[in-house]
C-alpha cells in the first residue's frame, strides 16, 4: 500500500464562524483506493499560499511511501532544506497529512486509530468548551459582559459539561507581550466571579490570555484572579518565551496552560524542562500529528504533567484529538467546539454526550466527511485564520473585542 493522491479543499463555516474563518481539509488516497482525512491547523499564511505548501510535503516526502512508515516521514520533514527544527508552517502541512495516514492505517486494518497506540487508555473524554453566545445574547456585547457570559456558563453546565473556556482579558495585540489595562483587569476578575457564582463546583473555569502580556502584566492579572480558583491560566505570556513563562508559573497560584501555538516535541519538552506549564494544549493539525504528540505526551508523564488537546478548528483535527486522548494515560480534558456545521461535516459521527465525549469505534478516525458539504462551502476571503489587531491595549477608553475569528457577518 502507497500514498497517491491528494486533494485539499479549503472550507468556511457559515457565520459566526466558530472554529476559525478556515479549515484546511486534505485527502489523500493509496494505490488500494483507501481515502484518509487529515486537517491542517496553520494559520501564519493563507489557504491559498498554504496549498502549495502541503503539496510539497506530499510530493517530496510522501507520495509513494507505505503510510505506516509515519516515523520516517516525520523525519524527512522535520529536517528538510538542512533545518532539524521546529518549523510552524511545514509542520503544520506535514500535521494533517500525518492525521490523514493514520486514518488509512485504521481503515486498512478495520481498526480505530488509538487500537494502533497502545489501545483504548480511557473509555470516554471529559469535554471541554468556550462559551460562546446564546441566540438571546448580543453578540457584540457578549464578549465584554460578565452577566452574559455567566448564562452562557450556567448553560454549558445544565449540558453537562465540566469545564468552561473564556477570554475576557482583550486585546488580540500584533506587538507582543504588554502590561493589561487596569480596565482589563477588573473585567476578568468580573467575569471569573460572575462565572463562579454561575456554576459553583459543577464546573472548572478555564482562563485564556492567548499569549498577550508580558512577564509582569500576566502576574498582576493572574494573582487577581487567584481566588476565583480557575484550573488554568493559559498561555499567559507569548509563546516563545518560556523562561518569563516560568516566571509566571512560579509567581500565580493558578496551574499555567501552553501549546496551542508550538510544534514537535522539542518546543513542548522545553516548556516541561523550564517548568513554564502544567498543561499542554497541543493542536494536533500544527503540532506535528498523532504520532509526535503520543511522544509528546510520554514526556509529559515524566514531568507529572497533563494534555488537554487544543480545538479551534474544524471536526477532523477534532477526531484525531479524541484518537490521542483515548490511548494516553494523562489526559485532562479534551476541547470541544458543537456547531450545526461541525456535526453536520462528519454527519454526527463523533459527538458530546452529558459533557463527555465516547471515542468512536469505527475504522480509522471513525468519522464519515461530508466531502460535498465541504466543497460546497469554500473559503472566499482574505483573512487568516485568526488574526491579531495592530493597535496597541487602550489604556484610556477599555479594549472591546470579539472572540475568536467569526465569518463576516450577511
Amino acid at each position: 500500500m502507497k500514498l497517491q493522491d491528494l486533494d485539499i479543499i479549503v472550507t468556511a463555516p457559515p457565520a459566526p464562524g466558530w472554529g476559525g474563518r478556515y479549515w484546511i481539509l486534505v485527502k489523500v488516497t493509496t494505490d488500494t483506493g483507501i481515502t484518509g482525512w487529515g486537517e491542517c491547523y496553520a494559520s501564519s499564511i493563507g489557504p491559498e499560499a498554504m496549498r502549495p505548501v502541503i503539496e510539497d510535503v506530499f510530493a517530496r516526502h510522501m507520495l509513494g511511501e507505505n503510510p505506516e512508515n509515519i516515523e520516517l516521514m516525520f523525519r524527512r520533514t522535520y529536517s528538510s532544506g538542512f533545518t532539524q527544527r521546529p518549523d510552524l508552517t511545514v509542520m503544520g502541512a506535514f500535521s494533517g497529512l500525518e492525521i490523514a495516514c493514520w486514518d488509512i492505517l485504521g481503515k486498512a486494518r478495520e481498526r480505530p486509530v488509538y487500537a494502533l497506540l497502545g489501545g483504548q487508555m480511557n473509555a470516554r473524554i471529559r469535554a471541554y468548551t468556550y462559551l460562546y453566545p446564546s441566540p438571546h445574547h448580543d453578540a457584540t456585547n457578549f464578549w465584554t459582559s460578565p452577566e452574559m457570559a455567566a448564562e452562557s456558563a450556567a448553560d454549558a453546565v445544565a449540558r453537562g459539561y465540566t469545564a468552561v473556556k473564556f477570554d475576557p482579558a482583550g486585546p488580540y495585540t500584533m506587538r507582543g507581550g504588554h502590561m493589561p489595562a487596569m480596565s482589563d483587569i477588573t473585567r476578568s476578575v468580573a467575569f471569573c466571579k460572575a462565572i463562579r457564582k454561575a456554576v459553583g463546583d459543577k464546573a472548572d473555569l478555564l482562563f485564556g490570555t492567548h499569549g498577550q502580556f508580558n512577564t509582569a502584566g500576566a502576574i498582576r492579572l493572574g494573582q487577581a484572579l487567584e481566588p476565583y480558583s480557575p484550573l488554568w491560566f493559559e498561555e499567559p505570556t507569548p509563546p516563545d518565551h518560556i523562561e518569563d513563562m516560568a516566571r509566571v508559573a512560579r509567581n500565580v497560584r493558578i496551574p499555567v496552560a501552553t501549546g496551542e501555538r508550538m510544534t514537535t516535541k522539542s518546543e513542548f519538552a522545553t516548556v516541561l524542562r523550564a517548568g513554564a506549564a502544567e498543561i499542554l494544549q497541543p493542536a494536533l493539525g500544527r503540532a506535528g500529528g498523532i504520532w509526535e504528540m503520543k511522544k509528546t505526551a510520554a514526556i509529559a508523564e515524566v514531568f507529572n504533567a497533563q494534555i488537554a488537546p487544543h480545538l479551534y478548528a474544524g471536526p477532523v483535527e477534532w477526531a484525531a484529538n479524541i484518537h490521542l486522548a483515548a490511548s494516553i494515560p494523562n489526559i485532562l480534558m479534551a476541547e470541544t467546539i458543537e456547531t450545526p456545521f461541525h456535526d453536520a461535516l462528519i454527519k454526527g459521527s463523533i459527538t458530546v454526550k452529558d459533557g463527555f465525549i465516547t471515542p468512536p469505534t469505527a475504522p480509522g478516525l471513525g468519522i464519515d466527511v461530508d466531502e460535498g458539504l465541504a466543497r460546497a462551502n469554500p473559503y472566499t476571503d482574505d483573512g487568516l485564520h485568526l488574526q491579531m489587531q495592530e493597535d496597541p491595549c487602550d489604556y484610556a477608553d477599555g479594549n472591546n473585542f470579539e472572540g475568536g475569528a467569526p465569518a463576516p457577518k450577511d
